[in-house]
């Protein structure tokens, strides 16, 4: 994996920190509703906070932290066929797991559809005009799609709270979206009907004897100046009757991996973060390749797969950095783990739970 500096269109640099900054620019333009509600211990009545302290950037360090270290090489936008059209629905025992693009994956379990922060939009902005604009196509087509029963939304960040592809969804497939505490008014305000917002390690079913607990992760929230960590960020994990499934959301790596691991006991399936990891000043709030091979481990997870790379340049590793670099730690492991990283619209059929996994 090089790190060489290669040559980058500075107007791809500059979009990238317009990005970052475009929640200072926006201010209250942006923001949106604020969660209402008694303290906790993750919630002082006014924001959330992390299980552990993670120090806020400023945007003159967010953008001294980019200017200054190696960016990796991007693509230009490059015209990919799509993925086949999944299968309408799996049977109850399968799980299937699609990759779409960024964090956006389709999770087919007993007869159930759920889609993780879907994003179809051509930027992850508050503007259509600013941001880094995706590299490639979907990996499946939206009218592909099948049936959507759920989606979750893991935080209010544009790249993963990206409410066009939300209306196409709300209006195609009119299904219950789960999203952590204060997002609820956001989408209600939308016209969504069917809006559950969920505290960590509260669950809703879905389904009979299926549920989706909310779980904590290391980030933090919004979408403008004033609104900072004012919503809930989040995982979700999905209960199976081949076992449990965790979407982490966004995150770095943290004493959650662990919770969870006592808490559900083996993972069937985890979709893992592994991008956005450099410059080590993100790495706080966004595990790379190493911390995603340590969380597959700590969760004993029988199947890992990779997400949040390869779509829109947000930082400094490169189009394909993240994937070989974890393909390369894959590579070194004395036992290889399953730990996959799917093309764009490739899906793959789940093993069934190993008790033994995650070394």
């Amino acid at each position: 994996m090089s790190l060489d500096r290669p040559s980058r269109p500075v107007s791809k640099l500059l979009s990238l920190v317009l990005l970052m900054a475009a929640p200072w620019l926006g201010g209250c333009l942006f923001a949106g509703p604020r969660h209402q509600g008694p303290v906790t211990d993750h919630f002082d009545g006014e924001r959330f906070e992390n299980l552990e302290p993670v120090k806020r950037l400023s945007a003159d360090e967010v953008y001294k932290a980019l200017s200054k270290g190696y960016r990796g090489p991007w693509r230009d936008y490059e015209e990919t066929p799509p993925g086949n059209p999944p299968p309408e629905r799996v049977g109850p025992g399968k799980l299937r797991v699609t990759f779409i693009n960024h964090a956006t994956v389709l999770i087919q379990a007993d007869g159930l559809n759920v889609l993780t922060d879907p994003i179809y939009s051509d930027r992850p902005s508050p503007v259509p005009f600013v941001g880094p604009k995706r590299v490639r196509p979907p990996g499946i087509r939206f009218e592909d799609l099948p049936p959507i029963d759920v989606v979750v939304v893991s935080h209010n960040h544009y790249d993963h709270m990206d409410m066009p592809t939300l209306r196409r969804l709300e209006e195609a497939h009119h299904p219950r979206f789960i999203v952590g505490l204060g997002n609820k008014a956001l989408l209600e305000g939308e016209g969504f009907q069917r809006v559950v917002e969920l505290d960590w390690w509260q669950s809703t079913e879905v389904a009979p004897g299926q549920t989706v607990t909310a779980v904590p992760a290391q980030h933090r929230s919004n979408r403008g100046l004033t609104d900072v960590s004012a919503t809930l960020w989040a995982g979700y994990v999905v209960s199976t009757s081949g076992g449990p499934v965790l979407f982490a959301g966004d995150t770095g790596f943290g004493p959650h991996f662990a919770m969870m691991a006592e808490r559900f006991g083996p993972m069937r399936l985890s979709v893992l973060p592994i991008g956005a990891y450099r410059p080590t000043a993100f790495r706080p709030v966004h595990m790379g390749p190493v911390e995603a091979l340590q969380a597959h481990k700590v969760l004993r997870s029988s199947t890992s797969v990779a997400m949040h790379y390869g779509t829109f340049a947000l930082a400094l590793d490169g189009q394909d950095e993240a994937k070989y670099h974890l393909l390369w730690l894959l590579a070194r492991e004395p036992q290889r783990p399953r730990f996959w990283a799917l093309g764009f619209g490739e899906g793959r059929d789940v093993p069934v739970l190993d008790v033994k996994s995650g070394r």
